[in-house]
């Protein structure tokens, strides 16, 4: 099997790495380090060089305790980064994002993935998802905010809780004529979870796997 991202095919026969660049000044592990675009672009080669398969680019924090930002200071961070990469490196770059705005303008800067820790909730996300049918799409499952989601998370079943949510996504997206192929699931480990959640969905991520 294979994901098709704008004309790029990556196999999925094996596991494939995506190197992140936060183009932010307070994401958890690099937070400031990139926000010139050729420290970006100079890490994306170095991410590239060291095997990544795609490039995954955030220019908003979503670390537990975060704040969010406007869609044009986001917009304003991603998108030279995307043109930069898009134009040197021939592998894909996704955008992390969750912002209607910032997934338009990272699309028309040559983005070839949506990664939303939102799983595409925006008012129209889904509608212009399915006007691109070569952009695969990762939902994610997060309980509450960045700013509320390490406040007490509770769940009677985390695993049963985050399957059903991230397949009452999968039908959001199948509706909106977003192919069930284009879908790539991920249970938001550390999102609104404590230490005994994330292992419990580790622990049967099989059952997640198994959706296909």
């Amino acid at each position: 099997m294979a994901l098709n991202f704008r004309g790029i095919s990556v196999e999925l026969d094996r596991p494939r790495i995506m190197g992140v660049i936060n183009v932010t000044p307070d994401s958890f592990s690099d937070g400031g380090r990139f926000l010139d675009i050729d420290a970006a672009l100079n890490h994306a080669r170095e991410l590239v060089a060291e095997g990544a398969d795609i490039l995954d680019i955030g220019g908003e924090s979503t670390r537990p305790g975060a704040d969010p930002v406007s869609a044009k200071e986001e917009i304003s961070r991603v998108v030279p980064v995307i043109e930069a990469i898009h134009a040197e490196l021939s592998v894909p770059v996704s955008i992390d994002t969750s912002k209607l705005e910032v997934m338009q303008a990272a699309l028309e800067a040559g983005a070839a993935m949506i990664n939303d820790v939102r799983a595409l909730e925006a008012p129209g996300a889904l509608e212009l998802l399915a006007d691109y049918p070569d952009v695969p799409v990762c939902l994610m499952h997060m309980a509450g905010t960045p700013a509320t989601m390490q406040d007490k998370p509770s769940y009677a079943n985390v695993v049963q809780e985050v399957m059903s949510y991230l397949m009452g996504r999968v039908e959001a997206c199948e509706k909106a004529g977003i192919i069930h192929e284009r879908v790539i699931l991920d249970p938001g480990f550390g999102f609104g979870k404590t230490d005994e959640h994330n292992c419990a969905l580790m622990a049967d991520l099989q059952q997640i796997t198994a959706l296909g």
